[in-house]
């Protein structure tokens, strides 16, 4: 019978971690399948590493792989596909706003020949508008200026054969943008579109100078028009310049109204040197990532992995044997 792999990256989510687990459980059993609950633990500082070790030794399909520090969510998603051995693979947040009750029904469209099932959120309950707007903009924006299309709201709650999960362990970049690779790798797919509820418990860790740097790994991974801007706002602030240059040529030899320049001079400084500014900074963005890329450090590296000892024990018999 097929085997279904869960990925559940987490990151101090100890009010939320077993309410979690038993709706998915909950769900997942009605759906019959055999599967794997995997969390990562991306650094929590809380109680969440000791709710999860308490998970495992209950249950056998609990397992938890505990990372050094901090690598942040996308890295934590990579590190649960890494270890992932069902023959889909479903990746969700626990903060249960990805709603464990859909579980089914994303089964249910990969029974039926899906081979990338995507949700896309639609609203999010308390979110702020601040929040809705800036999202929404993102979207708009990569779509603008990539050649991926993606859905708007489109979220890290899907489904992945198992073909697919294969595939995306090709990629290496460290900066992961994983919306834009999934989008970009092409397989059957199909869009279900959900409301998320507020979260059960606690705060969003995903912080406005998280959701930048998101923006931006997001942009320079799947785009070149930034620098193509920077090209092209040199080459107009040339043109400025030399007719600026042309009129003052003119005024000094063909009229009397010549007066000192400072203020041409000031304003045209000031003008070339923050279009500067600007072309340097989007080629420093895109230089620094080229730099983290050519380091070739590893993506993450695991401190624990979390198991049932009964399973740890039969897999020891099985080696022995």
């Amino acid at each position: 019978m097929k085997y279904i792999s869960i990925v559940v990256p987490v990151y101090n989510e100890q009010e939320n971690v077993s309410v979690f687990y038993q709706e998915v459980c909950k769900h997942m059993e009605a759906t019959g399948y055999p599967f794997e609950l995997i969390f990562v633990d991306d650094g929590s500082t809380d109680e969440t590493t000791f709710i999860l070790n308490k998970l495992t030794q209950q249950d056998t399909r609990v397992c938890a792989i505990i990372l050094a520090r901090n690598f942040g969510h996308q890295v934590a998603l990579t590190c649960g596909l890494d270890h992932a051995r069902g023959d889909a693979v479903i990746t969700m947040d626990g903060d249960m706003q990805h709603p464990p009750a859909m579980l089914p029904l994303l089964i249910n469209k990969w029974e039926n020949g899906f081979e990338v099932v995507q949700t896309i959120r639609k609203d999010t309950q308390g979110v702020s508008w601040f929040k809705g707007f800036t999202s929404r903009m993102f979207y708009r924006t990569i779509n603008a200026m990539s050649d991926i299309d993606m859905a708007e709201g489109g979220s890290d709650f899907r489904l992945l054969d198992r073909k697919v999960v294969d595939t995306f362990k090709n990629f290496k970049e460290k900066a992961r943008f994983i919306r834009g690779i999934i989008g970009a790798m092409g397989y059957r797919r199909i869009q279900i579109e959900f409301v998320a509820p507020q979260r059960f418990a606690g705060k969003s860790k995903f912080s406005l100078k998280k959701m930048l740097n998101f923006a931006l790994d997001g942009i320079t991974a799947y785009s070149k028009l930034p620098l193509r801007l920077a090209f092209y706002m040199g080459l107009l602030s040339g043109l400025l310049s030399l007719l600026l240059t042309v009129d003052v040529i003119y005024t000094k030899l063909f009229t009397t109204e010549a007066v000192p320049g400072w203020a041409t001079i000031a304003a045209s400084v000031l003008l070339l040197g923050g279009l500067q500014l600007v072309g340097l900074g989007i080629i420093g963005e895109y230089i620094g990532r080229i730099f983290e890329e050519v380091k070739e450090r590893p993506l993450y590296w695991v401190s624990d992995e979390l198991k049932s000892s009964v399973e740890v024990r039969t897999k020891k018999q099985e080696t022995v044997a």
